[in-house]
């Protein structure tokens, strides 16, 4: 009889699917149950999952599972209280981000509620796994820091409880078939969420500077977009239209499409301020793209510097001034024929090749 294991992702975001879709199609001698909420309002999803997922999903929890892997995000503490049974199944917790490092702005502060939730997620685990040493460490800080301001009756050692059962297992990438055929034109695909963590200022400002630079190419500016869209991103789009520089622009929903469209480009670009693994910038080196990335998050950790621009996340001018003139760079030795190679890119990236022992070793350690 097959093993029965729960999933649970409760901010049910691409990146998510695409781990727990993994997941299944690389074990399927496991029978999967998988229960997802959309991504969206977050501050009701994030503390409201339990609730939801207690009164509507009451039978499906009450069934007998021999492994629980739930997403950080998922109010385990409190859905463990509505469905006791949750509370005698081993239990992995997957950390695809953490709540301690995203970009503030003048509309969006810090969510020290989401922040606490998770630290009472990962205490109800026997194991914790980060996608990226960066997303470990920066928790882990930001957990530490939290827990010092708070008044009193504080456990002393709650910070060691996690780390000892913590480890690092990234998300492993899926082998991509796409023919790469490059663009005559010197081609660049930025490939993100249309949303303010991923560095939108900086991406209108380099957008601006290759129209003033003139630099004969092709801009393909495409991601996951919702309902309002970021003013600056609908700028730059204008902008390269405009200039005559436009590739695609927008949510490219076929998959055979996207992967031809990343494997005709010659760079993918990040302007990030928040990325704890980077499964875009991944997919499109896959697809033969040199990466072209800032000096920071966790970029550095699966990166060599030779794919790296200089780092000024305070000063959006001088990056964006870094990132140009990185980019004039490898225009010029696109000109003449050369290119950096994407063979040191590629051996960074975790693919199920190389990372399903970890997994199989981890899930098969509680069954």
């Amino acid at each position: 009889m097959k093993k029965k294991i729960l999933l649970l992702s409760p901010y049910d975001i691409l990146s998510h699917q695409y781990w727990w879709q993994g997941l299944q199609a690389q074990f399927p001698e496991y029978q999967w149950t998988v229960l997802t909420l959309p991504p969206r309002y977050f501050s009701w999803r994030i503390r409201g999952n339990s609730l939801s997922w207690a009164f509507s999903e009451r039978e499906s929890l009450q069934q007998h599972f021999d492994l629980l892997i739930a997403c950080s995000m998922t109010d385990l503490s409190s859905l463990r209280g509505f469905i006791p049974e949750l509370g005698k199944i081993p239990t992995l917790v997957y950390c695809h981000e953490n709540q301690f490092l995203f970009p503030q702005t003048e509309h969006q502060h810090a969510a020290i509620e989401a922040q606490i939730l998770q630290i009472y997620t990962l205490l109800c685990a026997d194991k914790v796994i980060f996608n990226s040493c960066f997303n470990r460490d920066s928790f882990f800080k930001g957990a530490r820091s939290l827990l010092k301001k708070l008044p009193d009756n504080v456990p002393k050692n709650v910070i060691s409880l996690l780390e000892n059962k913590s480890l690092v297992i990234p998300v492993p990438l899926q082998n991509i078939q796409a023919e790469k055929a490059k663009n005559e034109k010197f081609t660049l695909v930025w490939n993100h969420r249309w949303e303010y963590d991923k560095g939108l200022q900086q991406l209108l400002l380099l957008i601006e500077g290759l129209c003033e630079k003139n630099i004969d190419c092709r801009f393909h500016l495409i991601g996951q977009h919702f309902r309002n869209i970021p003013e600056s991103l609908e700028k730059a789009g204008d902008l390269l239209k405009q200039h005559k520089l436009a590739g695609e622009i927008g949510f490219i929903e076929n998959k055979k499409d996207y992967f031809a469209l990343l494997s005709e480009s010659h760079l993918v670009l990040s302007t990030s301020l928040h990325e704890f693994q980077g499964l875009a910038i991944m997919e499109a080196v896959l697809c033969g793209c040199v990466p072209l990335l800032p000096d920071r998050l966790s970029y550095p950790e699966f990166f060599d510097k030779e794919f790296l621009y200089a780092s000024f996340p305070e000063n959006p001018q001088q990056e964006s001034a870094s990132a140009l003139e990185k980019i004039l760079f490898l225009h010029a030795q696109w000109q003449q024929g050369l290119l950096i190679n994407n063979a040191a890119a590629l051996e960074k990236i975790p693919t199920w090749e190389n990372e399903k022992a970890a997994y199989q070793e981890l899930i098969s350690s509680f069954l």
